[in-house]
């Protein structure tokens, strides 16, 4: 690839890039589709000042957005199943069980803790989201607790299991970019992961008990609707079984998903042999609309479908193109070259190569580039200073793959905004896994705990 900016150049415009967004969506609390394609369009006319034929930057887009068709399509799949699961009745009930089974009065960190434990069972946060984090949404909901705040606990445990499960796209990625094995990589995270999972657990106990007046009378009240309007089953938990299993024996998420649809589907015409055709395609397009005569349940329950989740595809790939464009120009490169010939301790390099994961998710908002862009320009670094590759692949997963839940046109954090209703800047101050674990990973370059070493010196 040839240079086509320098470092003043590059520094410029990723400076203007984050005025723009920054401004539009935080300042001023816009959409962030239009900022991003504004960006995109003053990107085409820096190219024109400067010469850079336009197919240059078209290859880019292309080269953008060809990394993410799969979960492209993935984020189509999980609107479809939402729609098939609450019609089905697999979230109602699922919603009916978690009100036996749970302490509202811990309501909160259990949240937590679940979608911990289903991230790491099946290694998708994604997934864990839209499923089982939808049903617990619910339940919060009827207890009037703070939306954010309860959408802030199942993000971070769902970015907990993700970040720590052998099945995760993402801690494979950080593992194979940085040339660590994938179960030492997950190990050595032990070192920033379990306190950030203590820090978030405290923390949800004391914000899910303080000052929460929890209205119980609702609890019933929802039972009630739901066993009314829905076939409330123990089957329902066939399909979430499917899930682990599937999860079990390695089979992709595509075909899982699928699998799902197809089992919730067949359980729609089991309970009503009258459900057309016409209505299915219907459930699926534009997803479920509940009419139980109960606001609040008719607000939870209306969602789901491929419609659902154009808004985010468009965010997507909006976002991709512009990271192609970048990528294409050298920008990100060309602005973190300067810094990286200068690091000369550990402690300095760990804090550069977080910021620098943090900075391609804010510029670029994409997960897998905020792995593979650090993870390939500092490696030569780590080397150098000695540091095992470990070291490198847990920064890659601290200051990578977790940011990008707290970044408002970020992939992962407009899906999950898409997904249970809440705003990215509403769930982000109680996404408290997500911004501790860069800290975390920052005390630990800095003091030298639990930083991985080579056994022997670099040549």
């Amino acid at each position: 690839m040839n240079k086509r900016v320098n470092f003043i150049e590059a520094v410029a415009i990723l400076g203007l890039m984050m005025l723009i967004l920054g401004l539009s969506v935080i300042a001023f609390g816009l959409s962030p589709q239009v900022p991003v394609l504004s960006v995109t369009g003053l990107l085409f006319l820096f190219a024109a000042i400067k010469k850079i034929p336009a197919k240059e930057l078209m290859a880019g887009i292309e080269d953008g957005v060809k990394t993410a068709i799969v979960p492209l399509f993935l984020f189509l799949l999980i609107g479809t199943l939402i729609a098939v699961w609450i019609q089905a009745g697999i979230i109602p009930s699922l919603m009916v069980l978690g009100f036996k089974l749970v302490n509202a009065h811990f309501f909160v960190p259990s949240v937590f803790i679940v979608c911990a434990l289903v991230g790491v069972a099946i290694g998708s946060g994604f997934t864990t989201i839209s499923t089982i984090g939808l049903a617990l949404f619910g339940m919060g909901e009827t207890l009037q607790m703070n939306s954010a705040l309860v959408a802030g606990a199942i993000i971070s445990g769902a970015i907990f299991g993700d970040k720590m499960s052998p099945l995760s796209d993402s801690t494979n990625l950080a593992s194979a970019v940085a040339g660590s094995d994938l179960f030492a990589h997950i190990k050595n995270m032990l070192w920033t992961t379990i306190p950030a999972f203590i820090v978030s657990l405290v923390a949800f106990l004391a914000l899910g008990m303080s000052g929460q007046d929890l209205n119980f009378k609702n609890i019933n009240v929802t039972v009630d609707v739901l066993r009314q309007n829905f076939t409330i089953s123990w089957w329902a938990a066939l399909p979430v079984c499917l899930m682990f299993i599937c999860a079990w024996k390695k089979i992709p998420a595509i075909p899982t998903l699928f699998l799902n649809i197809a089992i919730a589907g067949g359980m729609i015409w089991l309970k009503n042999p009258h459900f057309s055709l016409k209505k299915m395609t219907t459930l699926i397009q534009s997803g479920f609309v509940a009419q139980t005569g109960n606001r609040t349940v008719d607000a939870l329950l209306s969602r789901g479908g491929i419609d659902s989740m154009m808004s985010t595809v468009a965010l997507i790939i909006m976002t991709l193109a512009l990271g192609g464009i970048l990528m294409r120009l050298g920008v990100i490169e060309e602005a973190m070259s300067p810094v990286v010939k200068k690091l000369t301790r550990p402690g300095q390099l760990i804090i550069v190569a977080i910021l620098a994961g943090i900075g391609v998710n804010l510029f670029v908002g994409e997960q897998y580039l905020s792995v593979i862009l650090p993870g390939n320009a500092f490696k030569p670094a780590f080397k150098k200073l000695g540091l095992d590759p470990l070291a490198q692949s847990r920064v890659l997963e601290d200051g990578g793959s977790v940011i990008n839940y707290l970044v408002p046109w970020g992939v992962a954090a407009s899906f999950a905004a898409s997904t249970l209703g809440v705003s990215v800047l509403a769930f982000l101050p109680f996404t408290v896994f997500a911004w501790s674990s860069p800290l975390f990973s920052i005390l630990s370059g800095i003091l030298g705990i639990g930083l991985k070493r080579q056994t022997s010196a670099p040549k």
